[in-house]
Order: C-alpha cells, then structure tokens, then sequence
C-alpha cells in the first residue's frame, strides 16, 4: 500500500508531492517553505527517506536541499546538473529503494530543460505512478524557451520524443504526476484537469496525438510572456539554499519611515483587496492583494534587490505575503506595518483610487460622462473632463483574442519600462478580471498620473456596447 499526497502552491501553478508507504517515504519537487512538507509527514508518522528533484526549477526556489539536510534525507538531483552542492548524482535508468515494497526508477525526458527527469514509481514490481515535473503534463507540456531563444526548437522537439518515451515505456494505467501546470508560466498552456494516467494523456493530449512538426508549431506559436524574476531562479537552484527560511515578522515600519521608504523608491505594497485599496490607501503605495497571484506579479515587476515593505490589515496577512516571497527568493521584507491607511498615513490624508466598470466607460464614451470621481459607481460625475485612454494590460495572446478597438495595448510587464508612451489624458486601465488592472493602476497612480481602474470583467465590454477589434 502507497499513499501520494499533492501539495498544492496554487499562487505558483505548482505541486510538490510526499509519497509513503505510511512508515517511510520521498518527496519529489518541494518548494521552499519547507514546513509544510515536515508538519505534513509528522502527523502521518512517516520518515522522509528520499528528496527528488525533476529539474533545475524556473519558477520557484528549491527546499530540497533544506528538506534533506533536515531530515537526514539523500537528495537526488541529476547528475548532468552543474550543482555547486553535495547530492547524490541520478541518471537515467537509475533505481532507489525507498522501502522494501517501494522503489523509485529515474528516465530521462528532457524538454523542459536539457537535463530533466522523469520518476516512476515501482511498487510490489509494477509501476503505479509517474512524477513528470516540467514534461508531460495534464493535457500539456511544459514550455521550451525558458534557457534561451537559442535553445527553443532543440528543446520543443526533445520534449515531443520525451513525452512519446513516457507513453511507449509506461502502462496506460500508471497515473501521472505533474509538478507544473496548475497556473505555472512554466506550462507551454494550462492543465485541463486535476488527475490523469498514461492513456488518457495518450488520447487527449497534443503533444501525444499530433505530428511532431504541427506539435512544434503549436507550441511555439501558443508561447507568451514569462516572469522576470525566472531568470533568478537557476541560479539561486544551482546553489540551493541550505536552511529553511526565516518567516519570522519583519521590523515594524512606522508612518515616517513608510514615508522615507517611498521617498527613496523602495516598494511599499499594501496586500489588501482591491476594493480595499480603492477606498483609501497610503499614498503612492501598491496594491497587490493576497486573492491573486500576489508573487509572480510582485517577481515579475519589481527591480530584483528593491527593499520591499508589505502592509497588512493583520500579521496573517503579512504572514502569507512571507511564505509567497520566500518561494521565489525574497527572503526577507525590508518592513512591514498592520492595521488601516489612516495609522499608515500619519498626518497624511489616505489616497483613493477611482474604479468604474465597462459600462462606465461606455457612457463616458458616448458623452454622457467625461470621467468619473470616486463615486463614480453611485453615478458621480468629474467637474473637470478629461480625455480618456484606455489602458489594456494584459498579455500578448489575451490582447490578440479580443481587445477594444481604441485601446493602447501594454503588458503589465512592460509597464515601468515604457510608462511614458501612455498618451496624454486621463487613463482607465483594465485587464481580464481587474486583478492586475489594480496593480497597474496603483504604479500610474503613483507616477503622477490620472487614473480610473476599470475593476470589471473584460467580458463585459462587449455587453457594454464598447467596439471590440476582431481576434487575430
């Protein structure tokens, strides 16, 4: 008998896995915060034995070394890996024993990176299960472009022959295990499901059912942006930190010193709700809330090494913002203060931030209304028109699917770079759903500029009657 348990970090798309026979057992991919992985094996009484790794990980920093200096663990990274620490070095074909019913075998599938690793499961001599890291994947692969452009095609054509060897090698009943492909941009598109083995992924998924060459064009065609902070990952893996990290709170940051925080261009980031934030705010603050993907936004954006502040309505709050950043390598905020703009502000008066819908903009539009005011939803009205611009942030394939036929398209990622080719006027900014609209609109707010985010669906532009240019 065998017991896989998934540990979900849905905000990074990821899972890592403990896998036991209810006395001993391994854990394949764990993610930083490697508590979790350790309360979790406690109360089932289980001895962590095994740490594998599939790869060198784009999106996230390894516990793995942490995990096994913690529990005396052999950890398992592949040989061909240029690590900087002592692992025991796996290869393709390789077993382990785990127990004396449990044995894991490692198989080359490179794609994701030249150097990946597929894990099957063996028990009682059969194979069950599979963890396939960043190649085979629910109804996807994972994406080929993270090393370099350079290394794309190579990469797309390796992942086509990696995935076919898992389905020519492996029984259709053995369940497959993914490590990406939850919301992770280390998935060339997203999973389609929660569970799967070897035969359904055979009848369902492209890069088994199609050519190789149509599966290459696919794939390639269907890649988009990717976080900027990946290009820090590789590197932080190769020489994977050797302790848990320090969760414990940051230094508490008084009104004056968020204040001088601002002044020298450090981040202050205020975790509330959008909503929230709208009301009122410290000024010049940035709003990334806790109920989207608060770390691969703040990893995306911020210039890596800026001293960052986190403000919370509670210690929870910051809390939860800790054990996101640790993740991907920000190990610790420079400060942090709890409780509402009012105590933030000091003698300062809190911020807001004006929020209309797409209908909203449709009757500004019209000439109904020429921006709108803080109660713009309660059918207030600006004394003093302004031109409006519409600001879409959202990425290159969302913008080709659909977009309105006035708007100026620029990636939230592009943003800080290229803030001042937004045209002149007054800004309404949105994006799929309004979460990374607030982002973008508390970085313009922040520059000075005059800004409506429009906190709505993008569906609902068209029920607005607003004119949308056809897909591309």
């Amino acid at each position: 008998m065998f017991h896989i348990v998934p540990l979900d970090t849905p905000t990074l798309g990821d899972r890592s896995y403990l896998v036991h026979d209810g006395q001993v057992g391994f854990v394949v991919d764990p993610q930083r915060d490697i508590d979790r992985v350790l309360d979790h094996a406690a109360s089932l009484g289980v001895a962590i034995r095994q740490v594998f790794e599939t790869h060198i990980h784009n999106d996230y920093v390894t516990g793995g070394l942490a995990l096994a200096r913690r529990t005396g663990a052999t950890y398992h990274v592949g040989a061909q890996d240029p690590v900087t620490f002592q692992r025991s070095p796996i290869r393709d074909g390789d077993e382990v024993s785990v127990s004396s019913r449990l044995r894991v075998r490692a198989l080359a599938t490179p794609g994701h990176t030249f150097t990946h690793l597929a894990y099957v499961l063996v028990a009682d001599d059969h194979p069950v299960a599979v963890f396939t890291g960043g190649s085979l994947l629910y109804g996807s692969s994972g994406r080929p472009d993270l090393l370099g452009a350079e290394h794309t095609h190579t990469l797309a054509r390796a992942q086509y022959a990696s995935a076919h060897r898992l389905a020519a090698e492996l029984p259709d009943d053995v369940e497959v295990f993914p490590t990406h492909g939850f919301g992770s941009f280390c998935s060339a598109t997203q999973s389609t499901g929660t569970s799967s083995t070897i035969g359904q992924e055979k009848r369902a998924n492209p890069v088994l059912t199609a050519e190789q060459d149509r599966y290459v064009a696919d794939l390639l065609a269907g890649l988009d942006a990717y976080p900027a902070y990946y290009a820090q990952m590789g590197p932080a893996n190769l020489s994977a930190p050797e302790q848990a990290p320090d969760l414990t709170p940051p230094a508490p940051a008084d009104p004056a010193q968020l204040r001088r925080r601002i002044e020298a261009g450090e981040w202050v980031v205020d975790l509330r709700h959008r909503t929230a934030f709208a009301a009122g705010h410290l000024p010049r603050s940035i709003n990334l809330g806790l109920d989207g993907s608060f770390a691969t936004y703040l990893g995306w954006l911020i210039p890596w090494g800026t001293p960052l502040t986190l403000l919370g309505e509670t210690a929870e709050q910051v809390a939860t913002a800790q054990r996101e950043l640790v993740r991907i390598g920000i190990d610790r905020p420079a400060a942090a203060a709890t409780g509402d703009p009012r105590a933030w502000s000091g003698d300062a008066t809190p911020a807001t931030l004006r929020r209309a819908t797409f209908g909203d903009l449709a009757l500004a539009r019209s000439g109904s209304r020429d921006g709108v005011d803080e109660n713009a939803r309660d059918g207030g009205t600006d004394r003093h028109p302004a031109p409006i611009v519409v600001l879409d942030v959202r990425r290159a394939q969302e913008w080709d699917a659909g977009h309105l036929s006035d708007a100026v398209h620029l990636p939230l990622h592009d943003l800080l770079r290229k803030m001042d080719e937004i045209p002149a006027g007054q800004v309404w900014v949105h994006c799929q759903s309004g979460y990374r609209a607030s982002l973008a609109a508390s970085l313009l707010a922040a520059a000075g500029r005059d800004v409506v985010h429009l906190d709505d669906d993008f569906p609902a532009a068209a029920r607005a009657g607003l004119e949308l240019a056809e897909a591309a």
